[in-house]
């Protein structure tokens, strides 16, 4: 049995895979708490469908894929912020026109070119096959990243996650902060893709964030029971998708909805506030 379980840790693959989602865990685990306190859990699962749209421009063009699918990701989240603030739509209507559009292209160009630019479901749906020790090392400053603004940016972000209004009158500088949010939610995607599919980040981005919001009153402690419970269904989820021979994307984000669905019925969805 012991032997089962460990057999898998013998390809280079493998190990390479369960550090990526391990660390892609943790890490949507400690941005999905800003994204959720903020009410805007669609985000994640437009901004991952506008980067599919820069990640098919950039494979068919032949630029680099990170870097094509970056810029492009990071324009739209501030043309989202920028929409936003203007007050004109809300932000789930900005969202979904701009998102909704750069997926729209990205299948409109596999469509016309083909396979020809990339693995078009792993791109969706994640796989462990492409990853290598670049990718570990990618998510590792990404994750660094997000976790060095978290620090450094402790009280504006909290300040602008729960009242931007009044932070705004206080001399927080909202739109820097709302536009470094969505810089390093944008690279948190980006650098995720691989393992988790476009497709599915949304889920890893709100499901870790949202059991630590039933668990805790502290806003401290619900950054470090999202980082821990992103991070332990990443690992798990890894090693079920090997043994059951399913996609890491989806497995990764049924262990998190499991994981809910205990909270939630152990908690009897009693309401926290912080």
């Amino acid at each position: 049995m012991i032997e089962q379980l460990l057999a898998p840790f013998e390809f280079e693959f493998f190990r390479n895979g369960l550090a990526v989602a391990t660390l892609a865990g943790a890490l949507c685990g400690l941005v999905g708490v800003y994204v959720v306190l903020k009410g805007m859990s669609y985000i994640g699962h437009g901004l991952s469908h506008a980067i599919f749209g820069g990640f098919a421009a950039s494979a068919l063009l032949g630029v680099n894929v990170l870097l094509g699918a970056g810029v492009w990701g990071v324009a739209s989240a501030l043309m989202i912020g920028g929409v936003t603030r203007r007050r004109l739509i809300g932000a789930d209507a900005a969202i979904g026109v701009i998102t909704t559009a750069s997926f729209a292209l990205g299948l409109a160009l596999f469509g016309v070119f083909g396979g020809a630019g990339g693995n078009f479901d792993a791109a969706l749906f994640g796989s462990i096959l492409g990853v290598g020790p670049a990718d570990v090392w990618a998510v590792a400053l990404v994750s660094a990243f997000a976790l060095a603004v978290v620090v450094l940016g402790y009280r504006p972000l909290l300040f602008t996650a729960f009242d931007p209004e009044v932070a705004d009158v206080s001399g927080v500088r909202t739109a820097r902060v709302d536009a470094m949010l969505m810089l390093v939610l944008a690279a948190s995607i980006l650098a995720t893709m691989q393992v988790l599919g476009v497709t599915l980040i949304a889920a890893t981005l709100v499901i870790p964030a949202t059991v630590a919001r039933m668990l805790t009153n502290s806003f401290a402690r619900m950054l470090a029971a999202a980082t821990a419970i992103g991070a332990g269904c990443g690992f798990v989820g890894m090693n079920l998708s090997y043994h059951l021979d399913v996609q890491s994307g989806p497995t990764i984000v049924l262990v998190g909805a499991g994981v809910f669905t205990v909270v939630f019925v152990a908690t009897r969805r009693r309401p926290a506030s912080i």
